[in-house]
């Protein structure tokens, strides 16, 4: 059986449930479109950072923040457009909007439509209109995450677009990746490397960029919590980032479109023609053994 039900706290909060499955997803739409919440069996599957969640002014750090209209940083957070220098910070502004909650569905699945539509804020930094939809799917252990992207301008609309979840995880040494691709990038340095499938968790932060995916999935075994997780993606999706602080309870394991500096590089860049969409979605399992 699957239900829709709302709660005010800070924000409205929708949750979907699977109540056979024991399973549910918490949206916040006016909280970046974003999930913050996902539970399997009353056990959380992402992380997140609830002191810092209260303060509108800063980032969400934990649930599946949405990146769009770019994946990452750009130089001195500046492109530019037509002549014109714009300034768009990292990951760009889909995940610090409101957004609006449409559809909702619960015949054989539980599932939330949330939209952004450009405004005179977005144009100032990305001078382009545009519509995004996404539909949140909840089915027993699988979440689905459908997205729309619409260009509603008069001229090409250039973007890379893609998510930044947060696993929760227990003892990282117990982290087994299968990640589809023999090197990476590590951002802080910029040189590419070798992959065997391990990462030194001494660090301070890993921060690495994989391309030239093989295949259309990953997967993430945390020993330490009897969790298997696997990401499943399409050909949207042409990089995985990695990233992991030190002394924190999370890992993200993030599918962009294109890597950084593609709104002004053109690698891997999505452009819609005028009136154009694309579709694409991700999706997310989790099994407990």
């Amino acid at each position: 059986m699957f239900a829709i039900a709302q709660k005010q706290q800070q924000y409205k909060t929708y949750i979907l449930s699977d109540e056979t499955a024991k399973s549910e997803v918490e949206v916040v739409p006016e909280r970046g479109g974003i999930i913050t919440r996902w539970r399997i069996g009353g056990q959380e599957i992402f992380y997140l950072d609830t002191e810092r969640f209260t303060h509108p002014e800063l980032s969400v750090r934990g649930g599946n923040p949405i990146l769009f209209p770019i994946c990452g940083n750009l130089p001195d957070n500046t492109y530019i457009h037509n002549g014109k220098q714009y300034t768009l910070k990292q990951h760009g502004f889909a995940r610090d909007l409101p957004w609006e909650a449409t559809e909702q569905r619960t015949e054989d699945k539980a599932s939330l439509t949330v939209v952004l539509n450009s405004n005179e804020e977005t144009k100032a930094v990305y001078p382009f209109d545009f519509q995004l939809a996404f539909t949140y799917e909840l089915q027993g252990n699988t979440l689905e995450v459908r997205q729309e992207y619409k260009n509603l301008s008069s001229e090409p609309l250039p973007f890379s677009a893609g998510f930044h979840p947060y696993f929760l995880c227990g003892d990282k040494t117990q982290l087994k990746f299968e990640i589809p691709s023999n090197q990476y990038q590590d951002n802080k340095t910029k040189e590419f490397h070798s992959f065997d499938g391990n990462f030194d968790f001494n660090q301070d932060e890993i921060d690495f960029a994989f391309g030239q995916l093989k295949s259309k999935s990953a997967t993430v075994i945390d020993s330490s919590r009897k969790l298997k997780l696997t990401l499943d993606y399409d050909d949207f999706s042409t990089w995985l980032v990695f990233w992991t602080v030190k002394g924190k309870e999370f890992y993200c394991l993030e599918p962009w479109s294109a890597t950084r500096n593609a709104l002004n590089t053109g690698a891997n860049l999505t452009v819609l023609d005028p009136g154009g969409s694309l579709t694409t979605s991700i999706r997310l399992a989790a099994n407990f053994f």
